[in-house]
């Protein structure tokens, strides 16, 4: 049997003669499959994350593909360099993947592709590279769309200054200065024309998407205000929490936020058969047996994968619903099934376990954590800052014990880091408040009162701290 590092070397050579064929075919410079090939090697063997990410190499090959053909027909043509928009695909790669490593090698591989086949033109190079990286680091975590549009023109005025300093300050045609100051502001135009094809080919999501997302005019978000204002509540402070938590560990805090608004939205279905919207004096499930309980409780991630895909939600959204539970167990029916097992009945701890699967990235796995801790903070009967602390240090134990982190990628330290924002957070909101003495009718009174409460008391010192 061929193991899988075999196989990746056989696919590398393959590409390696692949690659040296075109070229030859099209009777370009051997720098270019050299510099591909190289470039290949370190994304594919050196390139850790690639696989984790939401993207694949395919998709860099695709983007790859497209800038090549197109400079390919604009210089064979004989037109001019300026009319190739170069920095619209860095700008497009950092956008769809977030990363700034990701978009210097890309841009890297396409300034020299492009440079050679413009008769190896390495000032062209330069000048493509140059503006690359900087379009790159202008629209890195951009979340409007004027951010793109102003690295447009900054990239514009940066080529024709770059130009400038090519020719070695003696000046040439003003209008090729004025068409590479046009070529930035079109590479941003072009960059918001295109960017939600590409969202929907690489089933990827970018802040700006995300953030259209976040909008509670949104139609689910919608029906769960007004058919489940207590799941609405939580989802919003879990997304609060994890968005916190993923900027402290350095994950994408954004689409954690997002996900979370939407990861309960299967509650819509059955809104009264959860806590967060049932009445204190009776619940749904009092007459109801624990399978059934459960089932009814599980069902609410199948609802929502289903409602999600019938709203056309983002692939990565539908995972923060698949996953917020992992494989956890549902651990109150279990225990009355335990309570109300009858003599020779056998209940097995699998059969009250969500199906999974569990998480796979940071983000998702902090949902998790928030959507547990969220719960049970909210469910303390004296929610002070200790038994905060208490309750989440457990939850996040007994999830990590559990095997619940098991495919993601957060480390102790991330652990601890994301315990200390949720225990903080959790402690603003579900904090003891001051009880205000009634004040009693009449002039003096009020004087009185307010006079005795102008000077506080040790004891209401302690409450309000």
């Amino acid at each position: 049997m061929i193991s899988p590092t075999a196989v990746n070397r056989i696919r590398f050579i393959f590409w390696a003669i692949l690659v040296f064929l075109i070229s030859q075919i099209l009777g370009l410079s051997p720098v270019i499959p050299i510099t591909l090939l190289a470039l290949t090697a370190y994304l594919k063997f050196f390139y850790s994350d690639l696989e984790s990410k939401n993207y694949n190499l395919l998709n860099l090959v695709f983007l790859f593909v497209i800038i090549f053909a197109y400079s390919y027909l604009v210089i064979r043509k004989g037109l001019s360099v300026q009319y190739i928009t170069f920095a619209a695909m860095p700008m497009l790669v950092t956008i769809l993947f977030n990363e700034l490593q990701l978009s210097l090698l890309f841009n890297l591989a396409a300034s020299v592709t492009i440079a050679s086949v413009a008769n190896n033109n390495f000032g062209l190079a330069v000048l493509f590279l140059i503006s690359g990286i900087l379009s790159s680091i202008l629209v890195f975590g951009a979340r409007k769309r004027s951010v793109i549009i102003r690295a447009g023109f900054i990239i514009g005025a940066l080529q024709a200054m770059m130009l400038f300093l090519i020719n070695r300050f003696r000046p040439q045609d003003p209008s090729r200065y004025l068409f590479f100051m046009l070529n930035g502001i079109a590479s941003s135009i072009v960059v918001l024309g295109i960017l939600p094809i590409f969202e929907y080919l690489f089933k990827t999501v970018t802040n700006i998407s995300l953030l259209e997302l976040a909008d509670f005019n949104h139609p689910l978000l919608q029906r769960l205000i007004l058919e489940a204002p207590g799941t609405y509540h939580h989802s919003i402070v879990v997304g609060n929490l994890s968005e916190a938590a993923c900027q402290a560990i350095g994950a994408n805090a954004l689409l954690a936020r997002i996900g979370a608004y939407y990861h309960d939205i299967g509650k819509l279905q059955k809104p009264e058969y959860f806590s967060e919207n049932q009445a204190i004096e009776q619940s749904k499930h009092d007459s109801l047996s624990p399978t059934i309980s459960k089932m009814v409780i599980m069902h609410h991630v199948k609802e929502g994968v289903e409602l999600a895909r019938k709203s056309k939600l983002n692939a990565l959204l539908i995972d923060f619903i698949l996953q917020h539970h992992g494989t956890s167990l549902v651990y109150y029916f279990y225990c009355r099934a335990l309570e109300n097992q009858e003599k020779g009945q056998e209940i097995k701890e699998e059969g009250f376990r969500y199906p999974g699967p569990k998480p796979k990235t940071k983000e998702t796995a902090i949902v998790l954590l928030a959507d547990s801790v969220e719960a049970a903070a909210r469910s303390l009967k004296e929610a002070t800052p200790a038994n905060i602390e208490e309750v989440v240090h457990k939850i996040i134990n007994n999830k990590f014990i559990d095997g619940q982190l098991d495919e993601c990628d957060l480390t102790l330290k991330d652990l601890e880091r994301i315990a200390s924002i949720f225990i903080r957070i959790l402690s603003g909101i579900y904090h003891n408040r001051i009880i205000y003495p009634e004040i009693a009718k009449g002039e003096n009174n009020h004087k009185k009162s307010a006079k005795e409460n102008s000077h506080p008391s040790d004891e209401d010192k302690k409450s309000s701290s």
